[in-house]
């Protein structure tokens, strides 16, 4: 509707254009002898015409007797302008030429010509008719022509001959008679010369049209927005044939692993002025993390301390805010929660929970005093402490931005820390870089007792879950199943990351 709607608008901004036009015949002219020379008129091949009316004489002389017509100089000049242009681009337009011919080439030729006026497009085309007719005449008359400039060279010799001193009586005689001869047939030749037609003639003369052939805004709109129409079907058709995302949990059936939650799509703008703790909790998510939790609860059979990691295909599709949500649903059931952000290169996790609250208390986790993020507390890990995000959520940070994660991950007693840190809590919930970013997840994956994969709908591929499927079987990863994210009825984009691979540190490309 809006491109119908703006095709009409469009179209009725645009200029008028009248179309008038006027029919020529093709006439086989008569075969004409003179002496021994035949100077019939030849007939006119199939396109010769067209291509007349294409070429530099037809148009030329329509524009030089434009010039000298009584039409208004600016119109005029509008006119003489087109014809130039379109002769030098070589797509004539203004005017046009159809064609209703036998195979013998006789038929009717119709002329056409378009102005802004009526008056204007009757002149053109009766002058492009009559170009036309003399472009046929003078090629009628190229072959008289050509028989008359025999004709007096031959006179021109045999006077040359007569006017010698040395010429014998009998061959005076001879050029005599001759000369009497073809000064005849010079003459027979300029009166055929004079009565040659060509093979056209016309049959009526253009008159004004009542009535504008364009624009026609109506029609216009009608096929703009039917062919709008067509498009959009088209390409919603190929998009869903080749659309290889996550959009359902049947899309996820295919894995073996069960689809333990699925998670509406918040409001951007709510997650920007609120946090995603606030957002989701006036969104009404209760439902949707309550079932979860429970499932998540049920695989690990509710035992304390248990260590799960969170982790997605790709940065973006919710990994981190999903984990704090989850993180404040369990809690608000009474069950202490330890939160490990183990992205050493981009930690998120106190970003979140500073957006929620940004006065908070650091407890102790083990020992005394001693570390304040999961960096130093790898190489510390008996003396580390948490902040009190909100009432039973406790969170780690990760620290600032580290290239050489890997080396501080890579150790064999990590999964005995991340057991010591949680033996209090009622369950340890890890947030881990992507599994497709870099090897950080799959050492991680090691030491928990299961992992959760975040798919966003709509943004994963199914060739994205595939790989993170190969990749932790082979590192003997325990995966728990998928948590479908950000669904919605349209399956917009989210954030706008798209399926980017690359993962650099926090400090180098932001939150």
């Amino acid at each position: 509707m809006l491109a119908g709607l703006i095709t009409y608008l469009w179209s009725r901004s645009q200029p008028l254009v009248y179309e008038a036009s006027s029919s020529v015949i093709t006439v086989r002219p008569s075969d004409g002898v003179v002496g021994a020379t035949l100077v019939p008129a030849p007939l006119l091949p199939i396109g010769a015409l067209d291509e007349a009316l294409r070429g530099s004489t037809v148009i030329g002389s329509v524009v030089n007797a434009l010039k000298g017509s009584q039409l208004a100089a600016p119109l005029k000049n509008e006119l003489v302008k087109d014809l130039q242009f379109e002769l030098q681009s070589g797509k004539i337009s203004t005017v046009g030429l159809t064609s209703q011919l036998d195979q013998g080439g006789n038929g009717v030729y119709t002329v056409t010509g378009q102005a802004p006026t009526s008056a204007a497009a009757r002149v053109l085309t009766n002058l492009t008719t009559q170009a036309l007719l003399n472009w046929d005449e003078n090629r009628a008359l190229l072959s008289v022509q050509q028989a008359l400039k025999v004709q007096r060279s031959q006179l021109a010799e045999i006077d040359q001959q007569l006017n010698g001193a040395s010429v014998p009586e009998l061959e005076r005689q001879t050029l005599i008679t001759t000369r009497a001869l073809t000064q005849r047939n010079l003459a027979q030749t300029s009166i055929l010369a004079q009565a040659t037609t060509g093979s056209l003639s016309l049959v009526s003369p253009a008159i004004e049209p009542l009535n504008p052939v364009a624009p026609k805004p109506t029609r216009n709109a009608v096929l703009a927005g039917l062919l709008t129409l067509l498009l959009g079907l088209g390409v919603a058709a190929l998009l869903t044939v080749t659309d290889r995302t996550i959009r359902s949990e049947d899309d996820l059936l295919a894995f073996g692993l069960p689809t333990l939650g699925m998670i509406p799509r918040l409001r951007k703008r709510d997650i920007v002025l609120m946090g995603i703790v606030r957002a989701a909790r006036q969104a009404g998510l209760y439902e949707a993390i309550g079932f979860l939790r429970v499932n998540l609860l049920s695989s690990v059979n509710n035992q304390p301390g248990k260590r799960i990691m969170l982790s997605s295909t790709a940065p973006g599709e919710g990994k981190s805010s999903l984990t704090a949500t989850l993180a404040d649903g369990m809690a608000s059931s009474g069950q202490r929660v330890l939160i490990i952000d183990a992205d050493l290169r981009r930690g998120t996790q106190q970003d979140v929970w500073d957006k929620y609250q940004r006065q908070h208390e650091w407890q102790q986790l083990v020992g005394e005093g001693g570390a304040r993020n999961l960096q130093e507390a790898l190489r510390d890990p008996e003396n580390v402490q948490v902040i009190e995000a909100e009432p039973n959520v406790y969170l780690l940070p990760a620290g600032p931005g580290l290239h050489d994660s890997l080396t501080l991950l890579n150790r064999d007693d990590l999964g005995d820390i991340f057991k010591r840190w949680g033996e209090t809590y009622g369950i340890v919930l890890i947030d881990s870089p992507p599994l497709l970013a870099i090897a950080d997840s799959l050492v991680l994956g090691r030491h928990v007792d299961g992992v959760v994969l975040i798919t966003e709908a709509g943004q994963t591929t199914l060739q994205a879950v595939k790989q993170v499927m190969r990749r932790t079987k082979e590192a003997k990863v325990p995966m728990m199943g998928f948590v479908l994210n950000k669904v919605t009825q349209s399956n917009r984009d989210g954030y706008g990351y798209g399926q980017n691979y690359s993962y650099t540190t926090r400090n180098s490309e932001g939150s």
